[in-house]
């Protein structure tokens, strides 16, 4: 619980939509996983808790009029703009694909790993609910997943676009009752909508990442230049976060991995890009700071505070890493041990899920 406060109260401050931790409370009563623990309730607050699970139960009960309901009380409540649709039902389902979209975009700019992207756990809104065995990636590697429970990399780091889809078509078919009349035609409308997420995400993923490398206005060469440097960043092992904040300060890439010949090759062709940015107030600089965080939850520092609150109740290190977490793009004068990555003799690192 206290692992969702801190992540969730991270995520705020990134300026990702998030639902917010409101309070932990323990419960005096042990949890046994693989040491027994002391258990305890999260209180969660959000804009609302429907969930694309919402539409599925409402869906098998097979009740339209129901699931009408909440379809019109959803655009209420969360997109007021499509009231008085011709088409409400498939008009809500192009929304939720928008923030959606909007949301996993924002995830891979940080380098989160939700970790159970199950359809329960997908909000209507397109904030970030559910927690659970959450984290975030140090070295780049799209296989990246924490879950002890994810042994199959369902949920890794590169999957979530695809998960996100997966989900979202799940929403579609609790919805085909009210897209049309004919079942068939139902169906092509549903496929017609998801067929287009690809293009939604990639189009917002692709200027997220232009963004991260201080990139103004498109370039037929800018999705070689994203590629190239991502393949680089997973053979090299690089850190995700510490790769990009560095690129903005480019007079501190001067040791280890950063020499190497790969490497510079890449930060030459980068280099001419940058000089053939379209005029704007707007530095590359500024776009980078703006993209790319100092600080994350570092695992290594999350599980120290964990370790702290929970063995001698110790809550010191938890707001430490609360006070340099609420300001994650200022770079400030102390706080620099927060920037390393886990210790590579850390072993395999693992999260659980708070059930």
């Amino acid at each position: 619980m206290l692992r969702e406060y801190i992540v969730s109260e991270c995520m705020h401050a990134l300026g990702i939509p998030t639902s917010r931790s409101l309070a932990v409370v323990t419960t005096g009563e042990p949890v046994y996983r693989e040491r027994i623990l002391p258990g305890a309730v999260l209180t969660r607050v959000a804009s609302s808790h429907l969930r694309v699970g919402t539409f599925e139960y409402a869906a098998a009960r097979r009740d339209i009029d129901g699931l009408s309901a909440l379809v019109d009380y959803t655009i209420n409540r969360h997109y007021p703009h499509l009231m008085g649709a011709e088409a409400p039902a498939l008009s809500l389902l192009w929304g939720v694909m928008g923030h959606q979209a909007d949301l996993i975009v924002e995830w891979m700019r940080v380098g989160f790993i939700h970790g159970v992207m199950n359809t329960d756990n997908m909000t209507i809104s397109g904030e970030t609910i559910d927690y659970g065995p959450c984290a975030f990636m140090d070295a780049y590697d799209p296989a990246t997943t924490f879950s002890s429970i994810d042994r199959a990399r369902r949920y890794a780091f590169g999957n979530q676009p695809a998960i996100a889809r997966w989900n979202l078509a799940r929403l579609a078919e609790a919805l085909l009752p009210l897209l049309h009349p004919d079942p068939d035609k139902a169906l092509a409308l549903a496929e017609e909508k998801l067929g287009a997420f690809n293009d939604r995400y990639l189009d917002r993923w692709s200027a997220m990442m232009r963004r991260k490398l201080g990139l103004a206005g498109e370039n037929a060469e800018d999705s070689k230049l994203i590629k190239d440097l991502l393949h680089w960043m997973h053979r090299s092992q690089a850190d995700y976060t510490n790769t990009f904040r560095l690129l903005g300060a480019d007079g501190r890439l001067g040791e280890g991995i950063y020499t190497e010949p790969t490497f510079l090759d890449w930060r030459a062709r980068w280099q001419a890009r940058l000089a053939n940015n379209p005029k704007s107030r707007t530095s590359p600089r500024c776009l980078m700071q703006a993209a790319n965080p100092v600080y994350i939850p570092r695992n290594h520092r999350v599980e120290a505070a964990l370790d702290a609150a929970v063995q001698s109740g110790d809550l010191v290190p938890l707001g430490k890493l609360l006070e340099v977490l609420a300001q994650p793009y200022v770079e400030r004068e102390g706080f620099e041990a927060f920037m390393e990555p886990n210790p590579a003799d850390a072993g395999c690192y693992q999260t659980f899920c708070g059930t």
